[in-house]
């Protein structure tokens, strides 16, 4: 199947299916969806949305985030990951978001960029999702997904990976593109043992036609059996080694 092929139909699936298909976390205004994505950098969206409701509401405009400090910020986000780097990220990204863009998210990737905490993958989400720009984000769900399925060929690099989904996707598709593939990686496509038995796109997943011939599942099988013959023989030597002790202990 043709590149061009493979990515008509993605698209066409996902645009009858998920049409609609947004973000998952939760924000009110383009300030708040900043502090959010910096926040979900290495954490799960369901965490994040824990944990913003109380910080926005402690820090309702970018001022009041500058005049904090990452030790205070530190009190709202310690259940994130990595609490100390977000803290101070947050508070330089404040300051620098009333000094230099006077209270107002840019729309420019490279500006963003200018900002503690925002690198091109934040910055393409603020640009696609507030500004509805032709950017997509790549983060390890889209990474792994497009890699998979085959909409990508030997990128090894999250930019190698967007240079590629921006070259083959149609331009009004690419900001939407990005929680259609988020998505489908988050509930389907995950990580360890993608969910290719309920997948509507495995008749075009190259990942797909590579796991699932009779030799790659004969050997799946193989190396299934010989890991439990292992825990067995793991155990029982463990039994061994447990007696042996009591007997020398008596």
């Amino acid at each position: 199947m043709l590149k061009q092929e493979r990515y008509r139909h993605f698209v066409d699936y996902f645009s009858k299916n998920q049409p609609n298909a947004v973000t998952e976390l939760h924000y009110g205004s383009p300030f708040q969806l900043l502090i959010a994505v910096i926040l979900s950098a290495q954490c799960t969206d369901k965490r994040i949305n824990q944990v913003t409701p109380a910080l926005f509401e402690r820090f309702p405009t970018p001022e009041s985030l500058a005049a904090s400090t990452p030790e205070e910020v530190f009190t709202y986000i310690r259940s994130v990951s990595y609490p100390n780097n977000k803290a101070k990220h947050l508070v330089g990204m404040a300051k620098i978001l009333v000094d230099v863009f006077h209270n107002e998210v840019p729309s420019d990737i490279d500006q963003l960029q200018k900002m503690p905490g925002v690198g091109r993958k934040t910055a393409n989400v603020i640009a696609s999702v507030v500004y509805d720009a032709p950017a997509i984000a790549v983060d390890t769900h889209v990474f792994r997904v497009a890699n998979r399925i085959g909409l990508t060929t030997n990128a090894r690099t999250p930019l190698a990976v967007e240079k590629q989904l921006v070259e083959y996707l149609p331009q009004e598709t690419l900001a939407i593109a990005h929680h259609w593939l988020i998505l489908h990686g988050r509930y389907i496509c995950v990580a360890r043992s993608p969910k290719c038995d309920i997948c509507p796109l495995t008749w075009f997943c190259k990942y797909y036609s590579r796991t699932h011939t009779e030799s790659y599942l004969q050997k799946e099988e193989a190396a299934k059996a010989k890991k439990v013959k292992d825990q067995k023989k793991k155990k029982s030597l463990d039994a061994i080694s447990k007696e042996l002790k009591k007997r020398s202990v008596k």
